[in-house]
């Protein structure tokens, strides 16, 4: 169990190739797979999938103990990890902490409550079934479009830049997927106008510091 209860918060990152990044005080959020493996593909938010219960899991865990985290994983995901709809959010640990502590004492309260239920209860009792809610899947986004918006460049630049034909661009926001080369050569050229900026500004605090 980790013990740290402090100030620092929980961040998500996704980049638009998909790759998810979870931090907690700057440090990367462990998995656990080792005490609770729900999830194959790491974590993700934005849903009630495995994969978002895998980090609700770990969240609570970080503050709180095992038992409880398996518990209250799946509602943790309902209540807060599924709200995040972005590809960037961030959650402080008092917000945790105070989940947690509600919902401690709510389990507390319910567990007496059954108790009391069951010893009041009659033999034959009767179940009901609940019918699940059907939920209309979201519009998935274009991953082309998005790279393409976020650069703020078009199809056709896209491919200039690749040094691919356009029609093959074209192919891909079709399809709404990009193949791993693509991806990795998109990933590359970002990185690369990063450092482009860096250096220009490491080059304009290099003139100012010739004027003064």
């Amino acid at each position: 169990m980790a013990t740290m209860r402090n100030n620092h918060v929980f961040k998500g990152h996704k980049t638009l190739l998909g790759a998810k990044y979870v931090t907690y005080g700057e440090l990367e959020l462990p998995l656990r797979y080792d005490i609770f493996s729900l999830s194959k593909n790491g974590f993700d938010w934005g849903h009630s999938g495995s994969a978002a219960q895998q980090l609700s899991f770990s969240i609570l865990y970080q503050l709180g103990n095992e038992e409880f985290a398996r518990e209250n994983a799946s509602l943790f995901t309902t209540d807060i990890v599924s709200k995040f709809n972005s590809r960037d959010w961030l959650i402080s640990a008092s917000e945790v902490l105070k989940w947690i502590e509600k919902h401690t004492k709510e389990d507390d309260t319910g567990k007496k409550q059954e108790e009391e239920e069951k010893k009041e209860a009659p033999v034959n009792t009767t179940i009901v079934k609940t019918q699940k809610t059907i939920k209309k899947p979201k519009q998935k986004s274009n991953v082309v479009k998005e790279i393409c918006n976020e650069l703020q460049i078009t199809q056709k630049e896209l491919a200039n830049i690749l040094e691919i034909p356009e029609g093959t661009v074209s192919s891909w926001a079709v399809k709404n997927e990009i193949p791993r080369l693509g991806k990795k050569a998109i990933e590359f050229y970002i990185q690369s106008k990063k450092n482009e900026q860096i250096v220009k500004s490491y080059k304009s605090f290099v003139k100012l510091l010739d004027v003064s």
